[in-house]
């Protein structure tokens, strides 16, 4: 069994997939066809898809008894010990250039006590009281 599923691709791409494939919704493909069919198929999906995207899942022998294809979709196949996932996107980390370095106040009274001393600083023989 293979199933295609294609999101904003050309009708042309749609009409060429239902000469091997039945379309059971729109943009969702299903059939039995073979390795070598299979393979031009999605060829021909990546060479027509222009801005849209396509997944394609078929058999294929192991624990999952599936295999997945992407074709400029966010989501991506991951294998996991044999064991094949789809990691989501998530955004990266960009750290903000306009945040102070050192302790905010609440983190020093969280570390120190509400009403303690702070740590030594370098003008402080001690440590500055709390107000």
């Amino acid at each position: 069994m293979t199933v295609i599923i294609l999101t904003a691709c050309p009708e042309g791409l749609r009409g060429h997939l239902t000469q091997w494939l039945l379309e059971i919704s729109a943009g969702v493909y299903v059939g039995h066809i073979n390795a070598r069919i299979r393979q031009r198929l999605w060829a021909k999906v990546i060479e027509m898809a222009g801005p849209g995207r396509a997944i394609l899942v078929h058999q294929q022998p192991g624990e999952q008894r599936l295999s997945f294809l992407v074709h400029e979709h966010h989501w991506e196949p991951v294998d996991f010990d044999g064991v094949t996932l789809m990691r989501r996107p998530t955004e990266r980390f960009i750290p903000n250039p306009a945040l102070s370095g050192g302790w905010s106040k609440a983190s020093k009274r969280r570390r120190f006590g509400r009403r303690g001393t702070y740590p030594p600083t370098a003008g402080d023989g001690e440590g500055a009281k709390a107000k």
